[in-house]
């Protein structure tokens, strides 16, 4: 009879994960959705993202639904939470992770009646959050405390917790090579990726990128650049520099396109950003900079990687813009340092 109870109540878990807001710590939070799903292999995990998130997620093979949270950052709007919580108590949802600490975040999963709804203290929230975490005085890998949601409280996360993974259809990448006149080619690829939200704190110089870039071309590789129409005119400056001779993507690509073109790229070149969360999720030889944050925080999570930051004194400030005017946590990090990183992981 206590089998049959337990069977009864595993197949019956379903879990809704409120997701985060940035494209590195969606693939980040693929950790903690592995380890549920480890845990209860048939649990039905369905997760709240912003519809822009959703192409990552819907590589992730754990999650079953991607339902859309329609809310700006920021953005309270209670009386639009309550209809979609109410709309969610059909779907009976046992748990419910919510990965953000803010308290918005925790009031969909609240009103929609969900049991036992699991999240960090943070904003007052106690009331909503029925299963309040408290974050540990020593600050680890920010994946750890995502990770960390999917256990009990008395229990600590082991080295050996899930690494993102992202699956890739050959189909999709066929499509996105047509769909952007790309020709394969057995060139080694390399991809940069000259973005990232933070500032410019967090932005490798175009001229060391557009360095890197025509050397790896002199030797015979293919270049591709990476990016939103935000790296557009970034992109131009690389080109100029290289004779036009990269494959310039900035702009013209959905966010699932540009996962299955970096899962063809021999290596990858990236700013602390979401592409570089990516490029680590598909096991693709990454090299990271970081300038005014943390390597040790939110490094790559693959061994094909290297994660390069000069630890100057002044940093990392964590600041958008350099409060020196100098930025040399990243300008002193030379194109040759770089492409002996390439090397040492290819």
């Amino acid at each position: 009879m206590a089998i049959q109870k337990s069977l009864f109540m595993s197949i019956n878990k379903k879990i809704l994960v409120i997701a985060p807001a940035w494209v590195g710590d969606v693939v980040m939070s693929q950790s903690l959705i592995q380890l549920l799903k480890q845990k209860d292999p048939v649990a039905a995990i369905d997760v709240l993202a912003k519809e822009y998130l959703h192409p990552i997620l819907k590589r992730m093979p754990e999650v079953r639904n991607c339902l859309v949270s329609p809310f700006e950052h920021g953005e309270l709007n209670l009386r639009e939470r309550f209809k979609i919580a109410k709309d969610l108590r059909k779907n009976s949802y046992t748990h419910a992770y919510i990965i953000p600490n803010s308290f918005k975040s925790a009031l969909i999963p609240f009103w929609a009646k969900i049991p036992r709804r699991v999240g960090w203290c943070g904003e007052q929230r106690y009331f909503f959050v029925n299963d309040m975490r408290f974050y540990p005085k020593k600050i680890g890998l920010m994946v750890e405390r995502f990770v960390s949601l999917g256990y009990e409280k008395s229990e600590k996360v082991p080295k050996d917790f899930p690494r993102p993974k992202l699956g890739v259809s050959s189909e999709n990448v066929d499509a996105a090579l047509k769909r952007l006149q790309i020709k394969p080619s057995e060139n080694p690829i390399l991809a940069v990726c000259p973005g990232a939200e933070h500032g410019s704190s967090k932005r490798w110089s175009w001229s060391h990128f557009a360095e890197v870039s025509k050397k790896k071309l002199e030797e015979g590789w293919e270049v591709w650049i990476l990016g939103s129409k935000k790296e557009q005119e970034i992109a131009k400056e690389i080109q100029k520099y290289c004779d036009n001779s990269c494959v310039d993507l900035t702009g013209k690509t959905d966010l699932g396109e540009v996962i299955d073109l970096i899962s063809m790229a021999t290596a990858v070149v990236a700013n602390d950003s979401g592409l570089m969360h990516i490029a680590a999720a598909l096991d693709r030889p990454v090299v990271a900079l970081y300038g005014a944050t943390l390597p040790t925080l939110a490094p790559p999570l693959t061994k094909k990687s290297r994660a390069l930051s000069l630890n100057l004194p002044c940093s990392p400030c964590g600041k958008p813009e350099c409060p020196f005017g100098h930025t040399k946590c990243l300008h002193d990090l030379k194109p040759e340092m770089v492409l002996a990183a390439i090397t040492s992981i290819i």
